[in-house]
């Protein structure tokens, strides 16, 4: 059963970039936001301002057209309260502000014109509220310029702005590829803050850089489809960067479908920057984030206090909430899993600690799903859920503990090969004692809370016990011990149940 949501409780963003316009809806201001819908219009506003110092007159047509659009849209949808911003195109143009004040009759908000370093700042704070504990560049490639920035778990440095968005750099080099490699060179060599990059993580922000990784997942087979957290080595990045360059060259860009007609001649100029940042920057991995200036925008407008929670961990208590039989139980779960994890000694980072509590909030939400498909469909709803805080190996491990938690553990009955081998060996081991240990505790309560707290963990040489107070004794039958029996083994542990 779904939670209704509250009139008015949901809050947008109307984001007027160089390339496109766009609307967000979110179903709250949280920690962990939620999209409930998403539309962007590419108007290519900035495609002449370099040239010409104006907003193109058919591009603001069609801008202005799209924000009544949106409007409208807040209106139908009883939206509580919208925020919008515009970007470099509009601060740079001469033309900017008669656009803005058209714009905002229309919208009936006040839009915030982003300096260079406050987008710089507010994209830093997206990667922020997305990605868990960054550290690294961000780089927000948009339509009109570049941001680059330092961060560092929660704290974020000062930051610059360079006209090397696509459709600028387009405008300058007047179309020429070997003139956009000069500009780009030049712009780049004169950044310090990029020399801090060096043997650190680059955060790739922006639209056309997430066409490149959707483009390099697919060629690539790569198993999960999700831009968000998708990694891959600066060494990669930089290959596959030239290659399409060279099919640029060759003319060959036009058959690739999977990206937008507007967007697809600015591929060429998104790979020719990031290539001469891996340059200068010398980062050992890019990571393409889904999360930028608007939900920066968002997590700034936060107080403090949940700001600093862990998205990741909001996020599934969410999905808990909304899925799970008992959010209780869940809670249960967790200090039941905890409590078995010292009685065996399991050895755990910070981390592996955090994944084991996601992944007990997630255990239960595929019960309406068809038995024969709750492995499957759950496994599919974890690893493609549209949160973040999480990257793409702790998505495939969490999705395989609940997997295992409803396929079981037979060789019969195994998850896809492609999915298995984003873990390590001892990753996936651990995968699969966490599922077994969820096979026990929700056979033992059928998911109902104040089961589980009856229940105690004692060991004893090699020998691991699940202990029954005296008024859960009913529950205990051949079944429970069978799964608790494979339980302890992967724990090199015989297994015994006990009635106090």
């Amino acid at each position: 059963m779904t939670r209704p949501r509250k009139r008015g409780s949901s809050v947008a963003v109307i984001d007027i970039g160089s390339n496109s316009v766009r609307l967000v809806v979110y179903e709250g201001l949280a920690r962990s936001l939620i999209p409930i819908f998403n539309e962007k219009t590419l108007c290519g506003l900035g495609r002449e301002v370099q040239s010409t110092g104006l907003l193109a007159p058919d591009a603001v047509d069609k801008a202005l057209t799209s924000l009544k659009r949106f409007r409208a849209l807040c209106r139908v949808m009883q939206v509580g309260r919208v925020f919008a911003i515009a970007t470099a195109a509009c601060r740079d143009a001469s033309n900017g502000p008669d656009f803005i004040a058209k714009a905002e009759r229309i919208c009936a908000v006040k839009i915030e014109i982003l300096s260079g370093q406050r987008e710089a700042r507010l994209s830093a704070l997206g990667v922020i509220s997305g990605i868990h504990h960054p550290d690294g560049i961000v780089g927000d490639l948009g339509g009109g310029s570049l941001e680059l920035i330092d961060v560092r778990r929660n704290s974020v440095r000062s930051g610059v702005t360079l006209p090397l968005g696509g459709l600028a750099l387009q405008d300058l080099a007047h179309k020429s590829l070997k003139r956009a490699d000069r500009i780009v060179r030049e712009e780049l060599d004169e950044v310090p803050l990029l020399t801090a990059g060096r043997g650190r993580t680059f955060y790739a922000v922006g639209g056309t850089w997430r066409a490149l990784a959707r483009i390099h997942i697919i060629q690539s087979g790569y198993p999960l489809q999700v831009m968000h957290g998708y990694s891959i080595s600066a060494a990669e990045a930089l290959d596959f960067s030239r290659r399409l360059r060279r099919l640029a060259a060759a003319d060959m860009l036009a058959d690739i479908e999977i990206v937008a007609d507007a967007r697809r001649p600015l591929l060429t100029y998104a790979a020719l920057v990031l290539e001469h940042i891996i340059r200068v920057a010398k980062p050992k991995t890019i990571v393409f984030s889904t999360f930028g200036v608007r939900e920066g925008l968002l997590h700034e407008k936060l107080p403090e206090s949940e700001r600093n929670k862990d998205g990741l961990i909001c996020a599934a208590e969410e999905l808990n909430q909304l899925l799970s039989r008992s959010a209780k139980h869940a809670r249960e779960l967790i200090a039941w899993t905890d409590r078995l994890a010292r009685v065996v000694k399991l050895r755990e980072t910070e981390e592996d600690r955090r994944l084991r509590h996601t992944a007990c909030l997630l255990s239960d939400i595929g019960w309406r799903v068809h038995p024969d498909h709750r492995g499957e469909q759950t496994l599919s709803l974890v690893v493609n859920g549209n949160f973040g805080a999480i990257n793409h190996t702790e998505r495939a491990f969490v999705g395989l503990s609940v997997f295992y938690r409803y396929a079981g553990l037979s060789e019969e009955n195994q998850p896809p090969v492609t999915m298995q081998e984003l873990l390590t060996p001892a990753q996936l081991e651990r995968a699969r004692l966490l599922g077994a240990a969820f096979r026990v505790a929700h056979l033992i309560s059928a998911a109902r809370p104040g089961v589980l707290p009856a229940t105690h963990f004692r060991s004893q040489r090699r020998k691991l016990m699940l202990v029954f107070e005296h008024r859960l004794v009913d529950l205990v039958a051949d079944r429970v011990g069978s799964r608790f029996k494979q339980l302890a083994r992967l724990v090199n542990r015989a297994g015994s149940i006990v009635r106090r």
